[in-house]
Formats: structure tokens, C-alpha cells, sequence
């Protein structure tokens, strides 16, 4: 982060600025900047590697290239289609996200069964990162893979936060909540995680394959009841039976694991708070915990755009988009819902520009990482015959910027810690507050 970052000065400039400083939040949490540092030394006996998530490919690259070149080392890296790199020692499996597929079965078949043969000489290396639960599926025996399937797209359309809708997935998986170290013992298990969720609880992070789990089966039928997801009898049936239950706190299959936490998205955030800060920038920092329905949390950061002293305010975390079970949704994930309602919500306000974009390059399953906003984003569209309110009702968000031509598009980038977005607020340091 060396060049230098001068503040903007028009509409123009905060568009190029914001998108500069998403760009500099994506490199601040790749692999190859915070892995290294955690590598624990090889073992006596043979590591094997077990990497999944967005992040997985590139978190391999990185070990491969620190990992000492006669210490045995072999494994997999399970990630996203798209989202491989190319590695000498480590297999890069690509798979589906989010919804699971057949591919990403039949490697966590293979990586079940590696771990399996594991002595207490040897190391499970685990890199789990964002989009681990759905790329890494096991479905617990009686289970077929069309049924989680189909849960998993409820979950998704259902409005639920990650943490609740992991509970679901773990209690239904021979791998998740702990279920890898188990499988290794007594094999060392050492885990590198870079959060993409709020909070960064390692039990939720690819649903903690290798850590403790204190949610139950009780909590996971009691969110099927709550978000109305319908499921057969055989699930149900497992759900109430104790083969279904996580391996807690205190179980002794976890004595010989580590978990490190290497990047987290408040890290990211901070990252950026400093280097603004550091170039004069007035900072408001809302922390990378946010959750809640995308267009509510937009309404709020309209009113903090308004009110707010500062000349930018950031925040992350992972806002949810609700869709009803009646509805046939437009296209548009997260990012880009909560910016059409904050182009709403501001109505044109004067200077105010703004980004939110998905650290993965990927806004809920479209092609882009999310989108820019401008006080004239409103009157363009218009000038197109697009109505604002008709697309945020929809949820189609990435049809109404990717007519405005406000995509932010990167492709993968290979690491994820979940939302960026920053508001300029267009305040010079003298102003007063709007309305003040």
C-alpha cells in the first residue's frame, strides 16, 4: 500500500477512490500476505493438507510455497468453480458454491478418507475459508445429497444468518462441527482460517469441521420450524436421533488440534481506517460485524450519511436479502441490494457517493463483486426508464447497475472476508452536519 492516496475532490474522483480502496481491503486479506506467518513446523511423520473454501486454491499455493521441500507433503484443495490455482504437491479440486454439487461430494469422499488414514505422527494441515460449508459436503448416512441440496436453497432464500444456517448444515453432515478431527485422531490437527463471517466464531467459518460445536440438534430443528424449510421424514428422523448430535466442547478428539485465526474482516476494515486516516481522511468505522436485511441496513447508513461528521464511513459484516417463498427473485445478491436501497434512501443527496462489494469478487451468484453508487445514480436511471423502487422490490439490483453500466466486477480474487463498503460523504473537513 505504498502509493499514495490523495482525497477526492469531485463525484468523479470518489467513484475511482472507492473503488481504489475496495482494491487495497481484497490484497490486505490474501493468502499469500497473512498465511506464512502460521505455519507450524512439519511433523515427524507426513502432512497432509486439507484446503476448502473460496480461498482454498490460493491458501495452498501459499503453503506450497513456504512448506519445506523435504518435508512430505500431498492433500486437497477444494474450492469454487473458477476460483483454482495451480499447485505442485496439493490437488485443486473445483466444486459448487453455493449450492453443493456431485464434484464436491466425491472429494470430500476422498478427503474423509485421507484424513482417515492418519497416524499420531502425522498432521492434518486444515485452510478453511469462506463458502467451505457448501463446497465440502458429506451428507450424514441415511441423507442423500438431493435433500440437502434442497435445504441448502431454502436456507438461502430464507433470510437466515450464516451462524443459523450452519447449525442446520453441521447437524446434517458427516464432516462439519468438528466431524474432520474426529475422523483424523490422532493424527495433530492444525487449522489457518481467514473469517468470513461476523463475529468470527471458528464454529461457524466453513461450519468448524475441526472445532467444537455447542449448538445441538434441538437448535437445528427449531430453526427448519422457525424459517419454515420443509425437509423429509428421514431428516427429520436423524435430527432427533443422538447419531446426530456434534462433538462438543471438551471432547477429547480435540487435545491435539490448534485453530488460528489469520485474517479477519475487522482486520480489513481497520486496515483501511488507518490508511485513510493516515492521508488526512476523517474516518467513521462501524466495525465488520453488521448484519440484518440488506435494505434496512442501507436506510440507517443513509440517516448516518446525513448526520455523520466524518468524510467516510465504513463497514463490513454480512447483510441477508429475504425473498418469499412466493416470489421468482430478479438477479442481484447482497452488496448490490443494500446499495439500490441506499441510492433510495438518499434520494440524490449532494456528494454522497458509495461502495459495497463482496471481498470474494462474487455478490450472492452473479458475476460481479457488488457496485458503486452517485448522487445522480437515481436520475440516470430514470433517464433509462428504470424505477429504483420496482427493481429493490424485485431484488433485481444487478440487472438495474449493470444498465447504469455501476458494476464493480474483479473476477475471483481467492480470499474472502466478507463485505466491504464505504460511504462518501462528500464533507469537507469544515462542514457542518447536513440539516445541523
Amino acid at each position: 500500500m505504498t502509493k499514495p492516496l490523495n482525497p477526492p475532490s469531485n463525484e468523479t474522483e470518489a467513484t475511482a477512490f472507492l473503488r481504489d480502496l475496495f482494491g487495497h481491503a481484497v490484497t490486505s486479506a490474501m493468502p499469500q500476505t497473512c498465511l506464512p506467518n502460521f505455519l507450524p513446523q512439519p511433523p515427524k511423520g507426513r502432512t497432509l493438507a486439507v484446503a476448502i473454501g473460496k480461498a482454498a486454491a490460493s491458501m495452498a499455493r501459499s503453503v506450497e510455497q513456504h512448506w519445506p521441500d523435504n518435508a512430505p507433503l500431498t492433500g486437497i484443495a477444494l474450492t469454487r468453480y473458477g476460483h483454482g490455482e495451480k499447485c505442485e504437491r496439493i490437488e485443486v479440486i473445483e466444486a459448487a458454491h453455493p449450492v453443493p454439487d456431485d464434484r464436491g461430494f466425491e472429494a470430500t469422499k476422498q478427503i474423509m478418507t485421507n484424513a482417515g488414514s492418519l497416524t499420531e505422527k502425522d498432521m492434518l494441515l486444515v485452510l478453511v475459508s469462506g463458502g467451505g460449508s457448501a463446497l465440502m459436503t458429506a451428507p450424514a448416512q441415511g441423507i442423500k445429497l438431493s435433500e440437502k441440496q434442497a435445504i441448502n436453497k431454502a436456507l438461502l432464500m430464507s433470510g437466515a444468518p450464516i451462524g443459523e444456517m450452519n447449525v442446520v448444515r453441521k447437524h446434517l453432515s458427516s464432516v462439519k462441527g468438528g466431524r474432520l478431527a474426529q475422523v483424523a485422531a490422532p493424527a495433530q490437527v492444525v487449522t489457518l482460517a481467514i473469517s468470513d463471517v461476523p463475529h468470527d466464531d471458528p464454529s461457524t467459518i466453513a461450519s468448524g469441521p475441526t472445532v467444537p460445536d455447542a449448538s445441538t440438534c434441538d437448535d437445528a430443528l427449531a430453526l427448519i420450524e422457525q424459517y419454515g424449510i420443509e425437509v423429509s421424514p428421514a431428516v427429520r428422523d436423524h435430527l432427533e436421533s443422538p447419531q446426530a448430535e456434534t462433538p462438543k466442547p471438551g471432547d477429547p478428539i480435540f487435545e491435539r488440534t490448534k485453530f488460528h485465526m489469520i485474517s479477519r474482516p475487522k482486520d480489513m476494515i481497520e486496515t483501511i481506517a488507518r490508511r485513510c486516516s493516515h492521508a488526512g481522511i476523517s474516518v467513521e468505522n462501524l466495525g465488520a460485524d453488521i448484519e440484518g436485511e440488506a435494505h434496512d441496513v442501507a436506510r440507517i447508513h443513509a440517516d448516518l450519511a446525513r448526520l455523520s461528521t466524518a468524510q467516510l464511513i465504513l463497514s463490513g459484516g454480512e447483510t441477508t436479502v429475504t425473498v418469499a417463498n412466493n416470489e421468482k427473485p430478479g438477479r442481484g445478491g447482497r452488496n448490490c441490494e443494500y446499495l439500490l436501497a441506499l441510492a433510495v434512501a438518499l434520494n440524490g443527496e449532494s456528494g454522497v457517493c458509495a461502495i459495497a462489494a463482496d471481498t470474494d469478487g462474487i455478490d450472492g451468484s452473479e458475476t460481479n463483486a457488488g457496485a458503486v453508487i452517485t448522487p445522480d445514480t437515481l436520475m440516470r436511471a430514470k433517464a433509462l426508464g428504470l424505477n429504483a423502487q420496482d427493481h429493490l422490490d424485485r431484488h433485481d439490483s444487478f440487472t438495474f447497475f449493470e444498465r447504469l453500466g455501476d458494476l464493480v466486477t474483479t473476477g475471483p480474487t481467492r480470499t474472502n472476508v466478507n463485505d466491504f463498503r464505504a460511504i462518501w460523504t462528500g464533507r469537507k473537513p469544515n462542514d457542518t452536519v447536513r440539516g445541523g
